[in-house]
């Protein structure tokens, strides 16, 4: 008798960013067949305010799975963008919009549980800090303003959960997305001290039940997909991006560089450092990733390369002729600061040692060395140990997968292809049905010695100018 993947070959991953809903078709042996992908839309809704249509968001996944076109595949495993606030009905329709990670309008509730030490006892027993876009704090903002949401609500979910359900009827979700702030890390359910510290014992039948591998069926067909396809909600996209990567002995580490790094590292710890970033359940027990999610990243680069008048084409040749000795850059870019390896809603940038001798290269240089500084500072913070694997747009341009393995002192695993999260939506669907894991790619970046060496002093240096300057943002008014 044949196994289920010698009959059914194909494994669809599925990515709801943002502003970009991805799906690929892979063959058993990794391969990636098709590609497809919609833009959805952020609304702007008032400063600091940020959401996106619910309904919008589903049609763009159905709309990707049509095009695949993938025939009647083994699994479909589906991630999307963590946080936020997805608020909808028993039947997983919409209450009203939903309210993206990148909302701040819930700044206020995070300074109110600061005050009063909330945050403190959340890192210590979740080993997490919640922002303001978080699931939790934007809960306590609906609970003060806007209850009647919250009342006609069934269930505060996150992105991936709302798709599952409205494809399958499952209400439910994994451990990684709730991770964040109310989930206890060794029970892997939710801690109700927590959530009554919160304010929020009242709201408790919102949450969904927290699932091992969450797996539901398709209720219709989609496309090709005929219904009783199995969809699996797997981790949301920064798990389901280091499971894509094969991130998976103590110590071993993944970077992102995308709009803004994402730094994890897989740990057996809990509560350990400085309090900053997230400790995100995994689907293995006894086994975290410690993420630190910075927000300096490519967005940063974009916007030296426009100040000096460059195009991102031109970011190869000027890494190549820049000479960054004698600058130092502090690249906390961001309006709202910074949140990994510290939290500093005030943080700012900085460029020192400029004179009429400094060309536009030598900035661009000195900057994109200054982020590889931030994620040593990130990866170092999350205890990394291990092999490190990167992927995201900054590593397609090899000058700076060269910075970042010289400045970090290792060799880097580069992925290849382009969609880790969808990778790894499709590796948890294969484990939630009991099939063998598809082999993972990568090409070998190594470390300069000559380079690496000089990069040390450097990178000491960065570190006392974090420190001083951390103490000045905290005095400045």
């Amino acid at each position: 008798m044949k196994s289920p993947s010698q009959t059914l070959p194909y494994v669809v991953g599925v990515d709801v960013g943002t502003t970009l809903t991805k799906a690929v078709v892979y063959a058993a042996d990794g391969t990636p067949l098709r590609r497809a992908a919609r833009p959805t839309v952020v609304d702007r809704d008032g400063p600091g305010r940020y959401e996106q249509d619910v309904r919008t968001v589903f049609r763009s996944v159905c709309e990707v799975l049509a095009e695949l076109d993938p025939g009647p595949a083994i699994a479909v495993g589906v991630t999307g963008q963590g946080d936020g606030l997805w608020l909808v009905d028993r039947d997983g329709e919409p209450i009203r919009p939903a309210i993206s990670w990148l909302d701040g309008r819930a700044a206020d509730i995070v300074a109110e549980w600061e005050a009063a030490g909330l945050l403190e006892t959340l890192f210590e027993r979740t080993g997490s800090l919640p922002y303001a876009g978080n699931t939790g704090p934007l809960l306590a903002w609906l609970d003060r303003y806007e209850p009647g949401s919250l009342d006609k609500a069934a269930t505060a979910a996150r992105c991936k959960d709302v798709v599952v359900q409205q494809l399958t009827g499952l209400r439910a979700t994994d451990v990684s997305d709730a991770s964040v702030p109310f989930l206890d890390p060794r029970t892997r359910d939710y801690d109700a001290g927590l959530i009554t510290a919160a304010g929020l014992a009242h709201r408790r039948d919102l949450l969904p039940s927290v699932q091992s591998a969450p797996t539901g069926h398709l209720r219709t067909s989609v496309g090709s997909l005929p219904s009783g396809t199995p969809v699996v909600a797997a981790p949301y996209d920064l798990p389901a991006t280091a499971w894509g990567a094969d991130v998976d002995e103590l110590g071993d580490g993944l970077l992102i560089v995308g709009t803004t790094l994402a730094c994890q590292v897989m740990t057996d710890r809990i509560g350990v450092g400085e309090p900053a970033g997230f400790t995100l359940s995994t689907w293995q027990p006894g086994r975290w990733l410690r993420a630190m999610p910075a927000m300096v990243g490519t967005a940063t680069i974009d916007w030296i390369l426009d100040l000096v008048g460059a195009r991102i084409e031109d970011l190869p040749s000027l890494l190549v002729q820049g000479r960054s000795e004698g600058l130092s850059v502090l690249p906390f870019f961001a309006e709202g600061g910074e949140r990994a390896p510290f939290v500093a809603p005030t943080a700012r940038a900085r460029i020192d040692g400029l004179h009429t001798g400094v060309g536009r290269a030598d900035i661009v240089r000195a900057t994109c060395e200054a982020i590889a500084f931030s994620a040593r500072h990130c990866l170092s913070a999350a205890g990394l140990t291990g092999e490190l694997t990167a992927c995201g747009g900054g590593m397609r341009t090899t000058a700076w997968a060269q910075i970042f393995a010289d400045v970090l002192g290792r060799p880097i695993r580069i992925l290849t292809g382009d969609e880790a999260g969808a990778r790894g939506a499709a590796q948890a669907a294969l484990q939630a049905i009991g099939v063998p894991p598809m082999p993972t790619a990568a090409r070998p970046t190594v470390v300069e010695p000559a380079r690496a060496d000089a990069y040390e002093d450097r990178y000491a240096a960065y570190l006392d100018t974090v420190t001083h300057a951390r103490t000045t943002w905290r005095t400045s008014p």
